[in-house]
């Protein structure tokens, strides 16, 4: 029987010549990442454990990006943490203001990270570098510990499940809608502990960044890592970004799959997720009046430049509406200048909208757009649980960016086509 990507990579980094889903393995780790939030805990637990260096300061990564810049002094106390140990240990790759980004955005930007890898974060979110044909998961701090210790980690072999997306991609949409349509599909738990294997026709003509929002919420329908082959765009990106030697890992015809789903992505039309699950996704026209207070375009679902360029294209020549707050946010410090230099920024701001430097913020509820009791977010965040951006008693709606601009424009969830004729 032969093995999926997933399984080849798991194998490789395990010294195995075949792994079976169910099966227990301990594996070698090529990248172990932490953030403001999650590698205070780790850093305490590694040095509870004695030992004096991390396995390779090449390899543990750190970024604070959640809680800043600073918002207050426990979250400058968090980030002191990171910055004093990167220091101490004296890590390669360690990224503060000025010079980071939101870590899902920053680590494939940087050449960090390149297919075949075996990537662990203390980030749900770190499933993102699947686009890339890596197995990435997200951990909890003291595996992150004990990874950056020993560079290894034990995992459960996932099965997997095939996704494959036919047809032609409707304008306007784009991977956030067919990500949303797809855990509309199956559910928060419909793929529990699985790899999420996406292919196929609308995959194929899908653009890298695309590809990253995708991988990024796998975890949102339970997915153990999303997954993607490895194909002529992923070369194209990672050209003159990775420095090192790679390997490519694709799934044997005969792989064993848990399911095999297809779908028809040329008549997805552009998503929303009503609150409180990403799984309440429906069309945009399906929507109805709801006003809304806020809208947040960024984070590391939607902070690339692709997602910023839709954005503008929608906001060229509005306003956004008077009740309404515009919040873009960069994914890094290197698309935020070349938004600038595309004249992305001044459209933005034209409309009315804020910019901010690089952060995760409002995403988790941290800071940056903070919501009031009874306000509505539509944003291009990841989640939208309750309290998930501030008030319990608030509301996050789900979307891509296209979605976002014209609802920041209308005062009220709205199709892009409503703004742009």
């Amino acid at each position: 029987m032969g093995m999926t990507i997933t399984e080849k990579i798991l194998a490789a980094h395990a010294g195995l010549e075949h792994v079976e889903p169910g099966q227990l393995i301990n594996a070698k780790v090529d990248l172990a990442l932490g953030n403001d939030i999650t590698a205070p805990l780790a850093i305490k637990e590694f040095k509870q454990l004695g030992i004096k260096k991390v396995f390779d300061p090449e390899r543990v990564v750190l970024v604070p990006d959640h809680f800043t810049p600073a918002k207050d002094i426990k979250s400058a106390e968090q980030a002191k943490i990171l910055r004093e140990f990167a220091r101490e240990q004296g890590l390669t790759h360690y990224f503060e203001i000025g010079r980071m980004g939101i870590e899902h955005c920053l680590l494939p930007e940087a050449g960090l990270v390149g297919p075949g890898d075996l990537v662990i974060g203390a980030d749900s979110h770190t499933c993102t570098y699947g686009a890339l044909g890596a197995f990435a998961t997200g951990v909890g701090s003291t595996d992150l510990a004990a990874a950056m210790a020993t560079g290894e980690l034990w995992f459960k072999v996932p099965e997997t499940i095939l996704f494959r997306y036919h047809g032609k991609l409707q304008p306007w949409v784009g991977g956030k809608d067919l990500i949303l349509y797809t855990i509309g599909q199956i559910g928060v738990d419909g793929a529990r502990y699985m790899a999420m294997e996406f292919t196929g026709e609308a995959i194929t003509n899908l653009s890298m960044d695309g590809r990253f929002t995708m991988a990024n919420m796998a975890i949102e329908a339970g997915g153990k890592n999303g997954i993607f082959p490895v194909d002529e765009k992923t070369l194209a990106y990672i050209q003159g970004r990775l420095k090192r030697d790679y390997h490519i890992y694709r799934s044997d015809p005969d792989a064993r799959y848990a399911r095999e789903i297809d779908i028809d992505a040329g008549k997805i039309e552009p998503q929303v997720a009503l609150p409180h699950l990403p799984e309440n996704a429906r069309s945009v026209k399906e929507i109805g009046e709801i006003k809304i207070d806020q809208v947040v375009i960024g984070s590391c679902t939607n902070g690339r430049l692709e997602d910023l360029r839709v954005a503008a294209q929608t906001l060229k020549g509005q306003k956004v509406h008077p009740e309404v707050r515009l919040i873009v946010i960069p994914g890094t410090q290197k698309i935020y200048a070349e938004a600038l230099a595309e004249g992305l920024i001044a459209t933005f701001i034209a409309a009315g909208a804020a910019v901010s430097t690089p952060t995760c913020g409002p995403c988790l509820g941290g800071h940056m757009g903070i919501l009031a009791r009874g306000e509505r977010a539509l944003a291009t965040t990841n989640r939208n649980f309750v309290g998930r951006m501030g008030h319990p008693e608030s509301e996050v709606y789900l979307a891509g960016p296209a979605v976002a601009a014209a609802s920041a424009v209308k005062g009220r969830i709205a199709a892009p086509e409503e703004v742009v004729k």
